[in-house]
């Protein structure tokens, strides 16, 4: 039984991983500045800690003497609504810089023997990502580095300040670059939603003959990797000797309407869709549509090659599973309002 660390445990992927751990027998300490909204605490962990990983002294107390492992997953974060309208990009590069300066010096004074870091896909540059048909998220692409958010530069950053503990004080890391992780038991409404949980919300919540807004023309590309298929990608880079950064991601590219059509295929109503952007989403919202790049696809060779392992869910599979997550609940909230 190994003893390990999950930071950032109280989301979305943080909970599924410290989840797994458990169940695969490890010891599992949990930290998060929020509780897990979908799972109790007794599922996924041993002990759940309540603290503010931007505060030295709390990661001090929570990466403790004798643990084997650290997955650090804790970020500010969200979806398109939260990243990309510019509103938010202090608070982002300030809080999960100091999270990353935080954890990497305490984990070499604690001889932490391994430690995970979720990077993410937004560290590529979007010069590579203007074509929707093609873009280029090789892991080698990274640099000359230019982001299209500040967390994709906070990211990076954070990728360096890692390999640069790793270097000078032995760190033993994994770094990996997500793509777009979804599933149940995550965010689905308020802002911070990522696209498939907000297609999907979207599809449950629209009565039949209705239509549900898509930001931008729809013609943008992204792909999505189940949440069980991204837990078994990261405990299998923990196993490898690769350090990384590597993908971690789906390579089966969709657009955002085929993503929307998708979710109202699931729900088996008959709903159109309109795509706002423009004049008609400033008017509307206040601020010009968050979009990001034009197209991303995860590119999985040198996982591979590394890690001989490869994603065996299909997309539509793991949309059906989350729908039917969310739309229970919409269900049983429309049943409390009509009680």
């Amino acid at each position: 039984m190994k003893k390990v660390i999950v930071l950032g445990g109280g989301g979305f992927i943080g909970g599924h991983l410290a989840k797994r751990l458990k169940q695969d027998g490890n010891y599992v300490r949990i930290c998060d500045i929020k509780s897990h909204e979908y799972f109790d605490h007794r599922e996924i962990c041993n002990e759940f800690i309540l603290g503010d990983l931007t505060d030295p002294k709390t990661v001090e107390l929570v990466i403790g003497v004798g643990f084997d492992e650290v997955y650090q997953l804790a970020a500010d974060m969200g979806g398109a609504g939260y990243i990309f309208t510019g509103q938010n990009d202090a608070n982002v590069m300030q809080n999960s810089a100091l999270i990353n300066l935080n954890v990497s010096k305490e984990a070499v004074a604690k001889k932490i023997k391994k430690l995970f870091y979720s990077s993410s896909a937004c560290i590529y540059p979007e010069n590579n990502q203007l074509d929707p048909s093609n873009p280029n998220c090789e892991e080698s692409s990274a640099y000359p580095a230019n982001p299209d958010s500040e967390y994709g530069w906070e990211k990076l950053f954070s990728e360096r300040l890692y390999l640069a503990f790793n270097r000078n004080y032995k760190l033993d890391v994994r770094i990996a670059r997500f793509h777009n992780v979804f599933g149940p038991q995550g965010t689905w409404r308020g802002g911070k939603e990522k696209a498939p949980a907000a297609m999907l919300r979207k599809a449950a919540e629209t009565p039949d003959g209705g239509a549900f807004e898509v930001w931008g023309d729809g013609a943008q590309t992204r792909s999505f990797l189940y949440v069980d298929e991204c837990v078994d990608a990261v405990l299998s880079l923990m196993e490898s000797d690769f350090s990384g950064p590597v993908n971690i991601g789906s390579e089966e590219k969709v657009t955002i309407n085929q993503l929307a059509q998708m979710a109202i295929d699931i729900s088996c109503k008959n709903i159109s869709i309109h795509n706002i952007y423009g004049d008609e989403f400033f008017n509307k919202y206040g601020f010009k549509c968050p979009l990001g790049v034009r197209g991303r696809n995860s590119d999985n060779r040198l996982f591979k090659k590394e890690m001989n392992w490869e994603v065996s869910t299909p997309l539509i599979e793991g949309m059906t599973k989350t729908y039917e997550w969310i739309n229970k609940i919409v269900a049983h909230a429309n049943e409390a309002v009509f009680a």
